[in-house]
């Protein structure tokens, strides 16, 4: 294995529930608890299949994806230095023979990839709109990655629904008030939301992240999952965060 190159102040860290590692950097990027919960909320096809992660950031969506299925992965991103940290992270776990990294803007991908090909899609989009006062403090990576600048959620959705079969999963994350604007435009492209999990920072507070699956062309009907809980009492994490990110509960 060629020696792995950081630049600047990457890092190298585990994602010790996996078995990899991924490269992240705190100026550029570093990917939070709600990738992980998505990841973990989606269904996927254990052998065969092909699923695409839009807006992948630094990549890791698609290896957390590559421990529970053999299908292809693609991750979509705008983001010439994201992109580059996700490619050498692939490559460092030896995974190119499952994941490609996709440099290209997610407006655009039916160029590169064909229409209602993919079985999964997931996207863990930018969560805010994009007023001038928001912005001033943050660098351009984090302005990107976090506000609609280069891709609203209407976009996100559209082109999910486009890369997906018929019966193709989408999943989202999102904040929960904007849960109805993903119904209603999941539903103009023509995905039924099929399961909704809420996830509450503490079991006494308010949910601040929503998990949402869509099917293509499905039935009406939706499941509520059981919420989770991030951190108990103490302010720790519980069994269950535990077990996502270390691989245990204890």
């Amino acid at each position: 294995m060629e020696k792995l190159k950081l630049i600047g102040d990457e890092r190298l860290d585990y994602l010790l529930a996996e078995n990899l590692r991924i490269i992240q950097s705190p100026s550029v990027f570093s990917f939070s608890i709600d990738a992980v919960l998505l990841a973990k909320f989606s269904y996927l096809p254990i052998r065969k299949g092909k699923i695409i992660d839009l807006c992948s950031g630094n990549g890791i969506i698609p290896l957390l994806l590559s421990t529970r299925t053999e299908a292809q992965i693609v991750g979509v991103e705008i983001q010439e230095r994201l992109a580059d940290m996700a490619k050498r992270s692939v490559a460092y776990n030896q995974l190119e023979d499952q994941i490609e990294i996709m440099e290209y803007d997610l407006k655009k991908i039916t160029d590169l990839i064909p229409k209602e090909r993919a079985d999964i899609v997931t996207c863990n989009p930018p969560y805010f709109a994009t007023p001038a006062t928001s912005l001033k403090n943050e660098n351009e990576h984090y302005r990107i990655a976090r506000h609609e600048i280069m891709c609203t959620l209407e976009d996100t959705i559209r082109v999910a629904a486009s890369l997906l079969k018929q019966g193709g999963k989408a999943n989202f994350v999102h904040r929960p008030e904007r849960l109805l604007d993903i119904i209603d435009l999941m539903r103009k492209y023509r995905l039924e939301p099929k399961r909704i999990q809420l996830v509450h920072p503490r079991i006494d507070r308010e949910a601040n992240t929503v998990l949402v699956e869509g099917i293509k062309d499905g039935k009406p009907g939706v499941k509520y999952v059981p919420p989770v809980i991030v951190y108990d009492e103490l302010g720790e994490y519980t069994p269950v965060i535990k077990e996502i990110l270390y691989g245990e509960s204890e």
